[in-house]
């Protein structure tokens, strides 16, 4: 899997999602490799966007469509600066899920310092989440540069605060918090999320 991160401020959080709308009516069935998406506006106006290709050729082929280039020239006038984008084949997947079900959407983000550890770390709480956790639907991380992105899917913000409350083990948390601490969470109250068989 490819991921592209796209992360910015936005002025206009209706006319976004209007051309995230338009994109998948006239551009997405010629995306080839395109496997969904997941992007919101918080309360505070940051906006993130995530595309998810099955490969980085697949996703460098839809960057170089004309149609593609049109699209986002008009797009980036939602954003109020420019927008920063992060792309990578180093993704973590969770727990695959119908991320289209998801009504609420949490994306964390920090530095790591060894990914082969954050791997490790992920893996061994991934088992844990399932089970104590069953409001988490699934997540992916991806890792970029010395960051990292990881998008949660909820059933329902209520739901999510509540599971808040359990925990992973002490020690487990301490150790990911050391490896990969939470710099910056992103809530997206009201996701949009598509996916390639909508």
């Amino acid at each position: 899997m490819f991921v592209q991160v796209i992360e910015g401020k936005c002025s206009d959080a209706d006319a976004l999602h209007e051309r995230l709308d338009i994109w998948q009516r006239d551009l997405m069935a010629g995306a080839i490799g395109y496997l969904g998406s997941t992007a919101g506006v918080t309360d505070s106006g940051d906006c993130i966007i995530m595309v998810r290709f099955e490969s980085e050729d697949a996703a460098r082929r839809n960057s170089e469509r004309p149609e593609q280039d049109a699209w986002w020239q008009e797009t980036a006038k939602c954003f109020t600066g420019p927008a920063t984008f992060h792309d990578t084949s180093d993704v973590q997947v969770m727990r695959e899920c119908d991320s289209d079900e998801a009504h609420f959407v949490q994306v964390m983000e920090g530095h790591v310092d060894d990914v082969g550890k954050a791997h490790e770390l992920e893996d061994r709480t991934a088992p844990l989440l399932a089970e104590q956790r069953p409001d988490l639907m699934g997540a992916y991380t991806a890792y970029h540069g010395d960051g990292y992105t990881t998008v949660a899917y909820f059933t329902d913000e209520a739901s999510a605060r509540e599971g808040e409350k359990r925990q992973p083990p002490e020690d487990l948390t301490a150790e990911m918090n050391a490896v990969m601490p939470v710099e910056r969470y992103l809530d997206l109250r009201d996701p949009w999320v598509a996916s390639a068989h909508v």
